[in-house]
């Protein structure tokens, strides 16, 4: 691996890396802008812990000091949470909030991006951004979806962001020539939700078959991601018709107050969150938590 002189690696990750030892990456942005403190930090805590307990390094990244952080400390995790002005980094921030010495929370493209210069393979999320609804007139596409069609990083989450149109981001993979897996069934998961309507275009039923196929795909130098959809977890899945109604009404907020851009998520995730009487913050931290345990498995495979 060359190091980048930007990157601070923390020295657990860095003997991971050494050794060959399975690592997982995992994003901050979820820290910082996508749960309410104290659970935000609870969470990052509890999920770097599945990620030992189920045999690899949890390396959580985010940008501190004018470096790209991968692995962070307790003091660092409790200040990405409970801090104000941490910005919210993805891919066309990083060169600006590294140059000014910003807090920054890394999202999915970006901690993809950082991951790669690292030297790690799988990154475990919540969900991934994608094509809005009404991208047709809006132009909102994620940069998550640009980024898993280049760099070579495979991505564990319970499928989309249910506030974004699925259909679309599963057709905008499929012309980025991303795989699209789903871990145990045939239907393609909705975040909250275990079905979205739309049929999985691939189905994979043990980590180890998952592991194989990204070592084929890498192996051949097809570079770019994998997307590695795990349903939620059946107890705490909430019905896709009843989030669709939460999810309108709060797409309905969004746009009389006129939150656009890097701020819709986040507001959504809010709303949705305050709408459903926190059921829906629960369901989020179940499916990141179960997303931890695939993704380490599918690493300690991908390195045996």
């Amino acid at each position: 691996m060359k190091q980048n002189e930007y990157l601070n690696i923390h020295p657990e990750v860095a003997e991971a890396l050494a050794a060959r030892k399975p690592l997982v990456a995992l994003e901050s942005t979820i820290i910082a802008h996508g749960m309410p403190y104290p659970q935000n930090v609870e969470t990052a805590l509890e999920v770097e812990e599945i990620v030992r307990k189920n045999g690899a390094i949890p390396a959580t990244i985010a940008v501190l000091d004018g470096k790209l952080c991968v692995g962070l400390n307790r003091e660092q995790l409790e200040m990405l949470g409970n801090s104000g002005g941490v910005w919210k980094v993805s891919l066309r921030d990083l060169p600006y909030v590294v140059s000014k010495h910003i807090a920054g929370a890394t999202t999915v493209a970006a901690t993809m991006r950082i991951a790669a210069m690292a030297g790690i393979r799988i990154f475990v999320t919540g969900g991934i951004g994608g094509v809005h609804r009404g991208a047709e007139t809006s132009m909102d596409v994620s940069a998550d979806l640009t980024e898993m069609a280049q760099t070579s990083v495979a991505v564990v989450s319970a499928g989309v962001k249910s506030i974004l149109d699925i259909g679309l981001t599963l057709e905008y993979l499929e012309t980025g020539g991303v795989p699209v897996v789903t871990f145990g069934q045939d239907e393609f998961p909705a975040f909250y939700s275990r079905n979205s309507g739309f049929a999985s275009p691939l189905r994979l039923d043990s980590a180890a078959a998952i592991a194989s196929m990204l070592k084929a795909k890498w192996e051949m130098g097809l570079s770019g991601s994998v997307l590695i959809a795990n349903p939620i977890p059946a107890s705490m899945e909430i019905p896709y018709a009843q989030m669709e109604v939460t999810i309108k009404e709060a797409l309905e907020q969004a746009e009389k107050l006129n939150i656009r851009g890097k701020n819709l998520t986040p507001f959504l995730l809010k709303t949705i969150a305050g709408n459903t009487e926190g059921e829906s913050l629960a369901s989020n931290i179940a499916l990141v938590k179960s997303n931890a345990a695939l993704g380490a498995t599918i690493a300690v495979s991908y390195h045996g």
